[in-house]
């Protein structure tokens, strides 16, 4: 059996069993939005990198609200997560032009989940057998980019999109014309 040793994985690994606060509660609280992999702050929900990525570009679309079912989530925040999975679809196939898209949620310890008490959406980029040998062998991922790339390519690129799906407000002459020419 073969090693890698990964040294930056034990203050997670040890303190995340004994301590009480939430990792996704901190996150959203913290001021400096490149040390936490916030990429976007939306109103109800946000969307932050995770930390020990699948691929490239593997997003986590968090809720602000600290709830454990997805049933106990508002209306609103419910809109503006899958609204965030959508604009989120649209940044991963600008910036990684991948085959699929993997979309999901571990709702409980049991279903998977690593964050139990607060649900979560993941969104990743996926490409034809994308899984192999050191994935499936070594059980070692391989990324191509460093989390501070990913972090500046996406953050920039959620940037570009800002205004996704709201209707442009026209400028105030354009609509005194076209009340003018109404009347």
């Amino acid at each position: 059996m073969d090693y890698l040793w990964t040294p930056w994985r034990y203050a997670y690994i040890t303190e995340a069993k004994g301590d009480p606060r939430c990792v996704f509660c901190d996150k959203e609280n913290e001021k400096d939005d490149r040390t936490s992999w916030m990429v976007y702050r939306g109103k109800h929900c946000y969307v932050c990198l995770n930390a020990f990525p699948y691929t490239s570009g593997h997003v986590m679309i968090i809720p602000y609200k600290h709830l454990d079912e997805l049933q106990k989530l508002p209306e609103a925040a419910a809109q503006e997560m899958f609204g965030l999975c959508q604009r989120t679809e649209k940044v991963l196939r600008n910036l990684y032009h991948p085959d699929g898209i993997n979309l999901g949620m571990n709702l409980g310890a049991a279903a998977g989940a690593g964050v139990a008490g607060h649900i979560h959406m993941h969104v990743l980029p996926r490409w034809v057998a994308d899984a192999n040998f050191m994935t499936v062998v070594a059980e070692t991922r391989i990324l191509p980019e460093t989390l501070e790339t990913t972090w500046m390519r996406m953050r920039e690129e959620f940037g570009k999109d800002m205004d996704v799906g709201r209707p442009k407000r026209r400028k105030n002459s354009q609509r005194k014309t076209k009340a003018a020419k109404r009347r």
